[in-house]
């Protein structure tokens, strides 16, 4: 008794029940966590006023961070890679042009102005930039959702389309400076996984289209209107494209594969599709193709890009598309290109910066939008090219951007004898390389919700739409997230033997309890949407443990709450705990709080529950609580027993 006495003394005031901040100070701190968690100016408190500034302007312009270093040897990495991007970028960039359905030099020039303006302000090294297939295919869906077609108002759909891409950058750069990048995050892994390979299958089977030369084809983009509109206009196949087709998605996706198991051979699989379109172009040119019934893609003008900024759309009756486009695009492509720079910043130990990204996006998406550029981000394909040629930094999309800008000054007339055809095979080739099942299993073994939350946005944007499937496997993604908010963490511990350590009995079963004593861990938020759950599941406990005592220990007369890991409580969760309370001692059991955070003791202090319960209740640690209970009970400790 006499020691237990003395452990108790030397526990006393351990709790730090310091006045409360002021509500300035508390939203300076939360404001500061959650913006400007990384403290990106601390290393400037020390410098001198002219270094300061200098390194603020690098702060935000990161290419002058790299480029005073910058020499000839790491040119010499950065041209070969930003030349063997440019070879992919002009069958990509006509390609993906086509599938949204505008004229294929905007795609050209998406890898012009845009590659410029990220090479300044993004923090990623080896990102390359370009047009998506997947926001292609979704622009074009929600700009004719306003029955705006390419085929009757092609000046309005082309307008509305570079304006959508002007929308997303300004949602990106609104974003970026108010460093909410963390709402991206939103989108999940599993939803992201099920929505590519959703895309991916059904942008496939849509170029069938041009791989078998049909005339006439839906505009839906569902599995089934797709596969019915290709045998309803089975008299329209032509054997010549499907030739051609099969041949030359055979070559790329055999190229692909060496690429991948011979790495010196790495430069067939990036050069293939160059290949392709060089070969189409010459045959379309010598045998005069369009009589044989195989289509091109029409003339090609010389010239840098077009001024724009006059033909953005902001008509009422037509904005809700382009915002529409904007908000899902963006959203998609942000999270795509942040994922994939951070990949391969890895591979190389270096760090990339989210929220300086997710400006770089915007300022290049509304610089290009003034430019006749339609949306543009981070390719993965392409950067995983600029990665295997070696690229060192951001110069290497500065090189390709001078490769576009004399390609469409000088070559681009060239490129209108590509047929249709070989377009079609680069993104059906481009599209398989996305159809990546091994990541599904992946998901069905370690998380069987997030499996069919990936199965769900397949499945979703192949049998009925891209918003389907994108919305409702988000919808579920957020469902999930809340319940783990509103069901949260919560276990009982007990006693490790020979130790003072308390952890959950259920992960370890040699734990013992304490008799009299139940031990309960809380691990999230108290607010209004779990305090009744919160308040049922502890009294649950009460109620096991004293069933349990009936023929055992003794009745349950303390009941700790270790608030460790709630890193915040609302008014809500304060009544929950007075309601826990008065019923606890409405059964004789008392109630002890271990180690609250500040800001949960602080609104402890604001609400009277610490005058309440009493500062006597309020423990440091679960030791010193079961020390006190065990005083009380006139019991020993169970690890000063086991000694």
């Amino acid at each position: 008794m006499a020691t237990a006495m003395q452990s108790l003394n030397e526990s006393e005031a351990t709790v730090n029940f310091t006045e409360p901040r002021s509500f300035g100070t508390v939203l300076k701190s939360d404001i500061k966590e959650t913006l400007f968690p990384d403290d990106p100016f601390y290393g400037l408190k020390n410098e001198p006023p002219k270094r300061r500034i200098w390194k603020t302007f690098q702060y935000f312009i990161p290419m002058l961070e790299w480029l005073p270093q910058y020499n000839l040897k790491l040119f010499r990495y950065d041209f070969v890679a930003g030349i063997t991007i440019a070879s992919l970028t002009i069958p990509q960039g006509i390609s993906y042009a086509k599938l949204a359905e505008i004229p294929p030099i905007i795609g050209l020039y998406c890898s012009f102005i845009p590659p410029f303006v990220y090479a300044l302000f993004g923090s990623s090294k080896c990102l390359a930039i370009g047009n998506m297939a997947a926001t292609s295919l979704m622009i074009a869906a929600a700009i004719k959702e306003k029955n705006v077609f390419p085929e009757t108002d092609p000046k309005l759909y082309l307008n509305l389309v570079i304006t959508a891409g002007f929308l997303t950058g300004v949602m990106q750069l609104f974003l970026g400076v108010c460093r909410l990048g963390l709402l991206v995050n939103f989108l999940s892994h599993a939803t992201s996984i099920g929505f590519i390979a959703g895309t991916a299958t059904i942008i496939c089977l849509q170029q069938l289209k041009g791989l078998l030369g049909l005339k006439h084809f839906t505009k839906k983009t569902d599995v089934f209107h797709v596969i019915q509109a290709v045998f309803r206009n089975r008299d329209e196949w032509n054997w010549l494209c499907a030739l051609l087709g099969g041949i030359y998605l055979s070559f790329l996706l055999i190229s692909r594969h060496l690429g991948r198991k011979k790495p010196q051979l790495r430069f067939i699989s990036t050069s293939a599709p160059m290949v392709v379109v060089v070969t189409g172009c010459l045959i379309t040119y010598f045998i005069d193709a369009e009589k044989h019934g195989i289509d091109t893609v029409g003339p090609l003008k010389r010239g840098l890009n077009p001024i724009t900024i006059q033909d953005l759309t902001f008509d009422s009756k037509y904005i809700s598309a382009p915002i529409k486009a904007a908000v899902i695009t963006g959203a998609l492509a942000t999270s795509e290109a942040i994922a994939i720079g951070r990949s391969f910043a890895l591979k190389r130990n270096e760090e990339t910066d989210g929220n300086k990204e997710i400006i770089a996006f915007g300022l290049m998406n509304i610089i290009g939008s003034f430019t006749s550029c339609y949306l543009t981000s981070g390719i993965f394909s392409k950067t995983a090219v600029n990665f295997n040629a070696g690229c060192k930094t951001l110069m290497s999309d500065v090189v390709m951007g001078f490769c576009m800008m004399l390609v469409i000054l000088f070559l681009a007339p060239i490129f209108s004898y590509t047929p249709l055809v070989s377009l079609s095979a680069v993104i059906a080739a481009a599209m398989i390389g996305l159809l990546k099942f091994g990541e599904f299993y992946h998901l069905y073994k370690i998380d069987k919700f997030d499996f069919f939350i990936c199965i769900v946005a397949f499945f979703g944007v192949t049998l009925f739409s891209m918003d389907t499937g994108l919305f409702t496997s988000f919808f579920l993604a957020l469902v999930r997230g809340l319940l783990y908010l509103a069901r949260p963490a919560t276990c009982k511990l007990g006693n490790i033997p020979n130790s003072s350590i308390y952890r959950d009995v259920e992960q370890y079963p040699n734990a013992t309890g304490v008799p009299g004593v139940v031990v309960v861990q809380l691990g999230s938020p108290i607010y209004f949407a779990n305090g009744i759950y919160i308040k049922e599941r502890i009294m649950r406990w009460v109620r096991d443990e004293q069933s349990k005592s009936i023929t055992k220990q003794g009745d349950v007369e303390h009941v700790l709450l270790d608030l460790g890991g709630v890193t915040t409580i609302d008014t809500t969760g304060i009544s929950a705990l007075v309601e826990i309370r008065r019923q606890l001692l409405s059964k004789g059991i008392n109630i002890g709080i271990v180690n609250p955070r500040v800001s949960v003791l602080e609104k402890m202090t604001r609400a009277k529950f610490v005058d309440i319960v009493g500062k006597e209740s309020f423990y440091l640690s679960i030791e010193d609580a079961i020390k006190k209970c065990q005083f009380s009970l006139g019991q020993s400790s169970p690890h000063e027993g086991s000694a």
